[in-house]
């Protein structure tokens, strides 16, 4: 589904970002490399604080809560930031993740934003089914009176202080996550005991998972970190350490978890997640055999809902919607519902090659207007049912294999603009890759042309400007985002890169994705001049700010990608899809596809230029399916996946040739 710049539910027709960067901020911004001076991780300052360490402290005390718990439950949600006070996708604040949802932070989608999350099979067979006249009605409103979404004004209430100080300041908030949990222990066990492990059941209830299972996940989740401890420096630049304590024991559930109903599958998950199964309806993929039969599955792409999670139950399962997912995971990671089998092709990416061959994973982020930042608890569900997908199907965990839906391409030049751009610039890839044991950064070092080399901007606050052209108002606020800015020269004047897929030319706004470099994709180092990098991008050098080579990862030679060049003197083209050749489908029954060995005519290799290969080459297919077994044509033409520009795209292996990576 569609994710919006701006954390919330609009979209980028509606909403502008223009941004400009701050010193010590972002790696790669307008101001150059003046701004770069700081430590990463250091938000800027050169010296480490530990005021909020001392805060936790005085708060634990304050209020007789183990300040590993403390800590722990903290970390938990938020890893200590403060995210200036803003909410989260779903409505949490500060270090505790405190919630607070009032009817007026909900948007709810246009008509027009629910049909850009519909008809997402890429697929013609099913696009000549799909009516969009005949979509399914608005979903159902966010029920804000829920307890779950008003923490905060609980904890609050309960050290006597306004909801907004405890909203917008860290210590506040620290102190009145301490006294909810206090107030959840005494009813639980009617004391406060100093033992950390018998702090269990609050753990638990502070989760406000719905069920006893998802809370016991979150409770697993916090005293792991009790036992192994915790550190990291904020983004603001705070310092916090929480010592292991291996000793701790946890008292254990405070409840009996709700027994699976019988009649429902049984979900496709890891042990230790919370998982159920609530089927889409078989309008809305198409049954197979994966990975059977040469149809087998490569990619994860990670989605962001854009909506409730019961409304996106909901479209899932209405007949007229054309749009699915394999899994949801809730924004609270106490649930991680299935909704196709993996084994059948949802419609999730728009992208008929892409759908075939890939596992969807939405993320419920339900419509706060200036949400800008996931909760640790949904990256925690996620990445445990991602290294379990990637375990069972052999799925490299790299970025390439783990892609967001922005990466992948419109199948035909028509598709293009329309493509979605979820899960958006406040997915911290760093950080989901880190817990999906795939954090491979090597010591900074300034790369050569023609190496290999992983490309991490910092996942770190700059001022941002948020325009919405319907009321003309601009709000300016400091947030994290995932990419870093890419130039047509070595200079903090040149004109950035122009758009190749949205068509904007505005260097600084969110939904310009074509001069924009996101986190963890792998590039050919094309040239460099002094403190600056270019890598081959979109057909052209794109030249980023990189002194000593801070903002990228060398790729040892021994794990490096196969590297591809144009074979003459002639641009290769581009694809948006892989199908067959028109006489592969002669004698299957399946007719030859509407525009079947299109290119994407904006788009090109050029002769000399070198580009990553995000996968083996693989035989051109198609599968003809619906609510039965269907048929897969695999063609004689074999395809190279690239990593062309923001977005992965096809060239024929006919047309290139592998070369050896530069090293150093």
């Amino acid at each position: 589904m569609s994710r919006s710049v701006t954390g919330g539910q609009r979209k980028h027709t509606k909403a502008k970002l223009v941004g400009s960067a701050v010193a010590g901020a972002l790696a790669l911004t307008a101001l150059g490399p003046q701004a770069l001076a700081a430590p990463l991780g250091a938000g800027g300052q050169t010296r480490a604080s530990t005021a909020l360490q001392a805060q936790f402290a005085g708060a634990a005390r304050e209020f007789k809560v183990p300040q590993s718990v403390l800590m722990a439950v903290s970390y938990r949600q938020t890893l200590w930031e403060d995210h200036d006070g803003r909410p989260s996708t779903s409505g949490a604040y500060n270090v505790m993740g405190l919630t607070r949802v009032l009817p007026g932070d909900v948007e709810q989608p246009s008509a027009q934003d629910r049909l850009a999350h519909l008809d997402l099979s890429g697929d013609p067979a099913v696009m000549k089914r799909f009516d969009a006249k005949k979509a399914p009605a608005a979903e159902p409103a966010v029920d804000t009176t829920a307890p779950g979404l008003h923490t905060l004004d609980e904890a609050a209430r309960l050290i006597g202080e306004p909801v907004d100080a405890v909203r917008t300041d860290a210590g506040r908030s620290i102190r009145a996550g301490a006294a909810l949990l206090a107030h959840y222990q005494r009813a639980a066990t009617g004391s406060l005991p100093a033992d950390p492990g018998a702090w269990y059941p609050a753990v638990a209830r502070y989760s406000q998972a719905p069920d006893a299972k998802g809370a016991d996940a979150f409770a697993e989740r916090v005293f792991a970190s009790v036992r192994s401890g915790e550190s990291r420096v904020t983004t603001d630049g705070q310092a916090l350490a929480l010592p292991a304590d291996p000793g701790v024991r946890p008292a254990g559930p405070a409840k009996k978890a709700l027994a699976a109903d019988p009649a429902a599958p049984a979900p496709e998950c890891p042990a230790g997640l919370n998982c159920d199964y609530r089927p889409a309806d078989p309008n809305n993929y198409n049954v197979a055999t994966r990975p059977d039969n040469g149809y087998d599955i490569r990619q994860i792409v990670i989605h962001d809902t854009e909506g409730s999670y019961d409304g996106s139950i909901k479209t899932f399962q209405d007949p007229r919607s054309s749009a699915s997912t394999h899994y949801i995971v809730k924004d609270d990671g106490s649930l991680v519902t299935q909704v196709v089998a993996t084994k059948d092709e949802s419609y999730h990416a728009g992208n008929k090659s892409v759908n075939m061959h890939a596992l969807g994973i939405e993320h419920v982020g339900f419509a706060m207007k200036q949400g800008s930042w996931y909760g640790e608890p949904l990256y925690d569900a996620s990445a445990t049912l991602v290294k379990y997908l990637a375990g069972r199907f052999s799925i490299p965990l790299d970025r390439e294999h783990v892609l967001g839906h922005d990466e992948v391409p419109g199948p035909l030049d028509g598709y293009v603009a329309g493509q979605h751009w979820d899960p958006g610039p406040f997915w911290d890839w760093n950080h989901y890759m880190s817990l999906l044991g795939a954090d491979d950064c090597a010591a900074p070092r300034m790369p050569a042309a023609g190496q290999v080399v992983k490309v991490v901007p910092p996942f770190t606050p700059r001022t941002t400007t948020y325009y919405d052209p319907a009321t003309k108002v601009r709000t300016t606020f400091d947030e994290p985002v995932n990419f870093g800015y890419l130039y047509a020269a070595p200079s903090t004047d040149a004109a950035p890169l122009s758009d190749p897929y949205l068509g904007e030319q505005v260097a600084t706004e969110g939904p310009n994705w074509g001069n924009k470099v996101v986190a963890g994709g792998r590039y050919v180092v094309a040239d460099r001049q002094g403190d600056w990098t270019a890598i081959w991008y979109g057909g052209q050098k794109a030249w980023f700010h990189n002194p000593g080579g801070r903002y990228t990862s060398a790729v040892a030679r021994s794990a490096a990608p196969v590297v591809l060049k144009a074979k003459g003197d002639a641009p290769v083209q581009v694809y948006g899809r892989a199908y067959p050749e028109d006489a592969a489908y002669a004698g299957t029954g399946v007719p030859v596809q509407g525009s079947n060995s299109a290119s994407l005519t904006k788009y090109a290799l050029p002769a000399g230029q070198a580009y990553v290969a995000a996968g083996d080459a693989v035989a051109g297919d198609y599968y003809y399916g619906g609510t039965t077994l269907g048929t897969l044509v695999k063609g004689a033409q074999t395809f190279y996946p690239v990593r062309y520009n923001h977005r992965i795209a096809w060239v024929r292996a006919s047309d290139v040739q592998a070369v050896t990576p530069g090293t150093r």
